[in-house]
């Protein structure tokens, strides 16, 4: 697990600081959803998130030096891998459960369309 230093951060440096270091970067919380939801291959979690490739190899690598994911080989030849979360990673479902009501109520418009359809609780996946 990456640790960070409250004193090498600007600003008022807090818990919710050091945590926006490791997970704070835009596609970091959508690869954690994308794994939660049962994509753990590189090409499902790029589909899902829809970031370019090279975007979630980078978010990937930071999550698992961070200790989020964890990485598996699932084939020799050609070398593939697949993720999955951690505890550590687990844990940012509750978060990412809250950030999907949050923005239910205070981002979604409410005449979109898609807005009736209910996501599954990603804390109820662990």
């Amino acid at each position: 697990m990456q640790h960070v230093a409250l004193a090498t951060l600007p600003g008022r440096p807090c818990p919710i600081a050091a945590s926006l270091e490791l997970v704070g970067e835009r596609w970091a919380l959508l690869v954690v959803r994308e794994i939660a939801m049962g994509s753990t291959k590189f090409g499902e979690i790029v589909d899902g998130t829809g970031a370019p490739r090279d975007r979630i190899a980078a978010r990937l690598k930071a999550l698992e030096a961070g200790g989020v994911v964890v990485r598996t080989a699932y084939q020799e030849r050609p070398e593939r891998f697949e993720y999955h979360l951690t505890e550590s990673g687990r844990d940012l479902l509750s978060v990412l459960d809250a950030l999907l009501g949050w923005g239910d109520k205070h981002v979604v418009a409410p005449d979109d369309p898609r807005r009736k359809r209910r996501y599954p609780r990603l804390s109820a996946q662990r």
